[in-house]
């Protein structure tokens, strides 16, 4: 019997059913909030993607969700703290659709990246972590900069190694090191330029979901297309989506761009 949000829903209430915990759905954006009632605290689940995640992989869409929100519940029960976490502070990539602030009503702080990407910044706690918000932020006394410095300084610290798959003409580059910061790896400039000065074509970059970064050597107009195709896969199927179009990179600057037949950027066949 094929899989419904109402079903997913209340398998999702069933197995999360612990402790103090509370569930409020919204029936038109098709989300279900878990909440602890002692802290407030919690996270939503957008139940579209996760069914069409579901379609593709089973019970593993199921387990991997379950997962992921029994450990953030129990980050966000707990104290975090900046000092003395310093070289654990990353920046993280999000949809510009990603809220701007908790459920409380906390602004986190970002800085804005492309027309389809913001940049959140987190304190990383091993299987998970804790973004960073206003509130934390001034409680110990600590300014943006200082943690857009960190977290710059952090992410550049990170391998950056690709596996590449060469189809039809174009070379693809997948960077998916499963550590959280896979997209945030988009950040390093100094990494695209070093592809960049290895291209052939025109060069495109990708960040579907926040577990890869795709680099694309667009040789002739199959790349193009390719790369759409592929990259709506990835978002389709990612833990945490980001976003399906993808990016030419010229002169150190992102560019999203739109793949259809009739205005895709014009290259040899």
């Amino acid at each position: 019997m094929k899989m419904t949000t109402t079903k997913m829903k209340n398998i999702l209430m069933e197995r999360l059913s612990k402790g103090s915990r509370t569930f409020s759905y919204n029936r038109d954006q098709e989300e279900l909030r878990i909440e602890d009632k002692e802290t407030k605290k919690g996270i939503t689940v957008a139940l579209s993607p996760l069914l069409a995640k579901y379609d593709q992989s089973g019970e593993k869409a199921i387990e991997e969700l379950l997962y992921y929100v029994e450990e953030s519940l129990n980050v966000m029960g707990k104290e975090q703290a900046l000092e003395g976490n310093e070289k654990k502070i990353y920046p993280v990539i999000r949809s510009a659709s990603f809220p701007k602030e908790a459920k409380e009503g906390v602004p986190f702080v970002i800085d804005e990246h492309t027309a389809e990407t913001v940049i959140y910044y987190a304190v990383d706690l091993g299987n998970t972590y804790r973004m960073i918000d206003q509130e934390l932020m001034d409680k110990e006394g600590w300014d943006k900069e200082t943690i857009r410095s960190m977290a710059m300084f952090n992410v550049r610290s990170l391998p950056v190694k690709a596996k590449k798959d060469t189809v039809r003409g174009n070379d693809f580059y997948f960077i998916n090191h499963n550590d959280g910061y896979d997209a945030s790896r988009i950040l390093i400039d100094s990494e695209l330029k070093k592809f960049k000065d290895g291209m052939k074509g025109s060069m495109a970059v990708a960040v579907p979901h926040q577990d890869v970064l795709i680099i694309a050597d667009i040789q002739n107009n199959a790349g193009y297309d390719i790369l759409a195709q592929m990259n709506m896969h990835f978002f389709t199927n990612g833990n945490v989506p980001i976003t399906a179009l993808p990016f030419l990179y010229e002169d150190g600057e992102l560019e999203p761009i739109f793949i259809l037949a009739k205005n895709r950027p014009m290259e040899d066949s």
